[in-house]
């Protein structure tokens, strides 16, 4: 692991910030105040694509939301100029701020890892990638974080890593093992393929390529959320300040809560504060 990669949680966190770009999600009912969940993401925008509507619903609901984002994106594309001498992953990280802004994120921790690349790129197997991180020592430090926060559950990917990135399936291994460790309940964040039905509209069927081989079938889902206007409507905008990286015809207001107005969860262990928010089954 690389000098970067070693250092701790602890002193990759960014500030706690709530409002920092905007104001606090207001809270509705303050249902879930004082309780916390911990998102793993690999990329800034990952939280915006996958788990938008949840974390602004548990954030509206009084939750304490913290944001882990494993690697910088510095390999993804670049869809708006950059000012000078400035990097991707600068921009990429000022957009994630302004996502967790705009959800309501409590906390957001960089773990300073190097984005991997897709499947089979040289970059795999950069010495800082995330892909060939050491997953106890992680899971260990996640894990940590999580018992400091009091988190009841941790959300990660499923076992696929939603689309086999390796990035992705990096968290998978490193989440899974974390929860593990701290003895909580763990959400794999999943899209539902059935519902999605190749239809090629959702980004994630875009990033997987002609297989279209991507997350779980209806039945092997336990927990859905559907995001409410104001979710949606927070989502889309996370979603927007990842202007680098997510193309204007994705945020098209037509078709878009039928893309991304659900979001998927296979839940290990007892049921925690996303059943709490969730209209699904089991």
């Amino acid at each position: 692991m690389s000098p970067v990669a070693e250092q701790t949680i602890a002193q990759q966190t960014v500030a706690d910030h709530p409002g920092r770009h905007g104001p606090a999600v207001p809270s509705t009912s303050g249902s879930l105040r004082g309780r916390t969940v911990v998102f793993l993401h690999a990329h800034p925008d990952d939280e915006a694509i996958f788990t938008a509507a949840t974390m602004h619903r548990l954030a509206a609901e009084g939750a304490r939301v913290v944001l882990v984002t494993a690697t910088a994106g510095e390999l993804g594309p670049v869809l708006r100029p950059l000012r000078a001498s400035e990097t991707l992953a600068d921009r990429r990280r000022t957009e994630l701020e302004q996502a967790c802004a705009t959800l309501g994120v409590a906390r957001l921790a960089l773990l300073g890892y190097r984005d991997s690349g897709m499947q089979g790129w040289d970059s795999n197997l950069h010495p800082a990638a995330l892909a060939g991180a050491d997953v106890p020592a992680v899971s260990r430090r996640l894990a940590e974080l999580c018992l400091a926060e009091g988190a009841e559950a941790l959300v990660h990917y499923d076992g696929d890593g939603i689309y086999r990135h390796p990035d992705h399936l990096a968290v998978h291994r490193i989440g899974a093992r974390a929860a593990a460790l701290a003895g909580i309940a763990e959400y794999e964040a999943t899209v539902d393929r059935d519902h999605l039905r190749g239809r090629g509209l959702h980004l994630v069927e875009a990033a997987a390529g002609p297989s279209n081989d991507v997350g779980r079938s209806t039945t092997q889902i336990t927990t859905v959320v559907r995001a409410s206007a104001g979710d949606l409507a927070a989502k889309r905008a996370a979603m927007a300040a990842h202007a680098s990286q997510i193309p204007p015809a994705a945020l098209r207001r037509r078709g878009f809560a039928r893309t991304y107005g659900l979001e998927w969860y296979v839940r290990t262990g007892p049921a925690a504060a996303l059943d709490v928010v969730r209209v699904g089954v089991g």
